[in-house]
């Protein structure tokens, strides 16, 4: 059975900068499940399942645009630390969720200085081309409820309310 939307696809991967360190592997752990076609991989990366087939073995080149995105500037700020009233502890590395003019979104702490905090709201690999090393283990139709719901259900089903 090939890839294309509405399959479940079962894959390894290990994903690699550019200069070919290594940035994350599954190969270690559990297997990444996920819906072709659902918006769940980035788009470099989707795309190229497209028609593969289980036992499939293959490299994708993504660049920065269709991974995370290009860098921004703009979403490094630095505000005060009132802003973050109510977290006791606050250090450089640290993830929040911060109310935004389009929602909220996930920063990464990047530098605290006296009375000020500074955040970026890049995605941590934004700016970045990436290489994968995909190995295709499973792929099946999804289910009427997987397709509804939008994520890969396991045995028993889904664990989440909907």
């Amino acid at each position: 059975m090939k890839i294309a939307n509405n399959k479940v696809v079962v894959m390894h991967y290990a994903v690699m900068d550019s200069e070919e360190n290594l940035i994350d592997s599954s190969y270690d752990h559990q297997p990444l499940s996920f819906i072709q076609g659902s918006g769940f991989l980035i788009p470099g990366l989707e795309s190229e399942m497209v028609d593969k087939e289980v036992g499939d073995k293959f490299i994708v080149d993504v660049d920065a645009e269709n991974a995370y995105g290009q860098r921004h500037d703009g979403y490094v700020q630095t505000v005060s630390k009132s802003f973050f009233e109510g977290i006791d502890e606050l250090d450089v590395g640290m993830q929040l969720r911060a109310q935004t003019d389009d929602g909220e979104q996930t920063v990464i702490v990047i530098g605290m200085e006296d009375d000020e905090i500074t955040v970026d709201g890049n995605h941590p690999l934004a700016g970045i081309d990436l290489k994968f090393d995909v190995e295709i283990l499973e792929v099946r139709d999804a289910t009427e409820d997987e397709i509804s719901h939008g994520h890969v259900h396991t045995e028993g089903g889904c664990g989440h309310e909907h």
